[in-house]
């Protein structure tokens, strides 16, 4: 009688594929028939960052590979539901998990497959290779609009909520794109991407937010940052203005790869909403609202471009129903998602909205910019429903009195010694090392 062939399983990235991934692969094909849990894009940011290339890329790659009998998505970083459909003889993986985040991963494909008496098997790690040193000196090179203009809906379908920093210089842009932090567990922590504040870029230009600054001008500044950074980012369009101008607008942001704009549903000049009722502002009608919407839709070249409406009745001391009625009508002229703010500090009224909007539409991509309510943790936003949260300005609140501090310092003390003593300030060490190419 023949002898049933036994089956094997291996789980892997393959984000950026290599010599040990192949290594894996090759010793997992000579002890039987071979799948390969190709992780998705969900499961991989899970863990750390957003893969380079989508699911549908990586797999069909795997699929290619010489000894690869059959690739299967792996929705999760635990291997739990793969294996007991599989029921494989042998789970292959390198011996590098042995510690770290995938320890745990790894004790529980241990105890999976005592059920049918199944083995892992545990290759020596293949030296001289990293799937994060690759990553990184891809990243290095940078990007082309065409892949940035794409990722912002990638994050939305990968991550319970995007993390979008306030961003109004290259050297911010830098910023968000490197700081990072691993929790007590080992997962990777960083943000997704950058928001080009419309207050943020007045600002630091000295100038009055009050649409003073144009699309001309706050494009020189985004453009620094394009040029350091791979993140995707998200343009505060204010009102979007004329209808026939914002048609101009999205094309001009498509076409650099900007992911999305997002414009407020007010009309006149411009006030920042956290003045609220305090200063006169009035709202564009639901109907006019709409239609800009619809001209910027029909101006967009791409499915990737994203046109997200501000939402502004609790700024304007409106009702939760007049917020889901804009809501529902903004969604139904083609929106791609709304964003709902407030200045009060509880929180309570953008969690009725964000729970109550969940109820009629599942799937429209929430955006919550915590401000004022700054006490509530990120878990509280993804539990009400909502997927992007925007930390608006918090750079460069950060900056100007660290600033003043210097500027005083030096005029109090009349040299800049007493800096060093303070640790206020880079090192010049640093400062030369910042950016690559100035050493």
């Amino acid at each position: 009688m023949e002898q049933r062939k036994k089956s094997v399983y291996v789980a892997m990235s393959a984000d950026v594929l290599h010599i040990g991934h192949l290594n894996i692969i090759n010793h997992a094909s000579k002890l039987g028939d071979l799948t390969v849990g190709v992780l998705t894009d969900r499961a991989i940011a899970s863990y750390k960052r957003l893969p380079l290339l989508p699911y549908e890329i990586r797999s069909k790659t795997v699929e290619s590979i010489k000894g690869v009998v059959k690739v299967v998505p792996q929705d999760t970083l635990d291997y739990t539901h793969n294996l007991k459909n599989i029921k494989p003889d042998y789970v292959v993986h390198g011996d590098d998990w042995k510690s770290g985040i995938q320890s745990a991963v790894r004790e529980t494909v241990i105890e999976v497959l005592k059920e049918w008496g199944g083995q892992l098997i545990e290759p020596a790690y293949t030296d001289g290779i990293s799937s994060t040193t690759i990553n990184k000196a891809v990243k290095d090179i940078g990007t082309t609009p065409e892949i940035r203009l794409g990722k912002l809906r990638r994050l939305i379908d990968s991550k319970p909520i995007v993390r979008v920093l306030e961003s109004h210089s290259g050297l911010t842009g830098l910023i968000i794109e490197h700081t990072e932090h691993r929790d007590e567990k080992g997962k990777l922590e960083e943000f997704d991407g950058m928001w080009s504040s419309s207050l943020t870029d007045s600002t630091s230009k000295g100038k009055p937010d009050i649409e003073q600054v144009d699309i001309t001008t706050r494009l020189h500044g985004i453009n620094d940052m394009l040029e350091c950074t791979t993140k995707p980012l998200i343009y505060d369009g204010d009102t979007g203005g004329k209808p026939e101008h914002f048609e101009y607008t999205v094309r001009t942001l498509e076409r650099l790869g900007i992911s999305a704009v997002i414009i407020e549903d007010k009309t006149g000049l411009k006030k920042n909403s956290l003045f609220g009722t305090a200063v006169p502002q009035t709202r564009e009608t639901v109907e006019d609202f709409c239609h800009k919407i619809q001209i910027g839709k029909k101006a967009q070249i791409t499915n990737e471009f994203m046109i997200i409406a501000r939402i502004e009745s609790f700024i304007l001391g409106d009702t939760l129903e007049d917020a889901l009625h804009r809501a529902k009508a903004y969604i139904k002229a083609g929106c791609d998602g709304v964003m709902i703010h407030s200045k009060d500090k509880s929180g309570e009224d953008i969690k009725s909205f964000c729970t109550e909007l969940r109820k009629i539409n599942k799937v429209i991509p929430i955006v919550v910019v915590p401000s004022s309510y700054n006490h509530i943790k990120e878990s509280e936003l993804i539990d009400w429903g909502a997927n992007i949260v925007i930390y608006a300005n918090h750079l460069l609140r950060a900056s100007f009195p660290a600033m003043q501090h210097v500027a005083h310092e030096i005029l109090k003390n009349k040299r800049t010694a007493e800096l060093d003593t303070q640790n206020v300030c880079m090192s010049i060490k640093e400062i030369l090392e910042l950016i690559p190419g100035t050493k």
